[in-house]
């Protein structure tokens, strides 16, 4: 018992830290609420569905590998190539998201045409309507949500099934249930708060000069996080 108690209490421990340190966690719920004028319950509800996929993934194939008998080191191998093209897919899909944004206010600036002598100054109305939200196409949305889901399903949690998984396989059922659910239960509250706490910071200050570029912003800060992950190793 005093050892299922340690488990747990690691659980605890590396759900909560592990999320914090991890950047990706939640910087891209954040900017992209921001960008698209997301409601918090909206976006709070995305952060709640990624977070189920990203756990799960790593929780079936913890469940399929144990009851296998896979070698740790094997799921380990796994774990880390998923990380390495989840940080690939985040990084294409930060510069995709910003190349789409730029575009999109090239064709929404301002210009002139001169018709019969006079000069008309006005917008093109493309992708994205210009109103004070830069809000994106239901499309766009869309595929927004979809990139943002498969991010999180094909990111790892890499401590789950080394530091976890593999040692409460070794108790019972009640145990090995106890440990994972403390761990899914505390990776996704701390999503849940980090994306709260970040978008209530980043609501406090309104830079009306910056919203047009909202949508670049968005973008980059995601394709830095996936940069920053790949070189520090975060």
């Amino acid at each position: 018992m005093n050892e299922l108690n340690y488990l747990i209490t690691t659980a605890i421990f590396i759900g909560t830290v592990h999320t914090l340190i991890g950047i990706d966690h939640y910087v891209p719920f954040i900017v992209l609420s921001k960008a698209n004028a997301w409601t918090m319950k909206k976006t709070l509800m995305i952060v709640f569905v990624c977070g189920i996929g990203h756990v799960l993934s790593s929780a079936v194939l913890g469940f399929v590998g144990i009851g296998l008998s896979q070698s740790l080191a094997y799921l380990v191998d796994i774990e880390s190539l998923r990380g390495t093209l989840a940080t690939y897919f985040m990084i294409g899909f930060g510069l995709i998201y910003t190349l789409w944004a730029i575009r999109n206010t090239y064709m929404n600036r301002p210009h002139t045409h001169l018709v019969d002598g006079i000069t008309l100054e006005h917008h093109h109305r493309s992708i994205e309507s210009v109103d004070v939200h830069h809000e994106a196409s239901p499309k766009t949305n869309i595929n927004t949500l979809w990139g943002l889901f498969i991010l999180f399903v094909l990111g790892p949690c890499e401590p789950l099934i080394p530091l976890l998984m593999y040692p409460a396989s070794s108790h019972n059922t009640y145990a090995f249930i106890a440990v994972l659910g403390t761990f899914s239960i505390c990776t996704l509250t701390t999503m849940l708060l980090a994306t709260w706490v970040g978008l209530k910071g980043i609501n406090a200050f309104r830079l009306k000069s910056l919203e047009k570029h909202s949508h670049t912003l968005a973008g980059l800060a995601i394709t830095i996080c996936g940069v920053m992950i790949l070189a520090l190793g975060i």
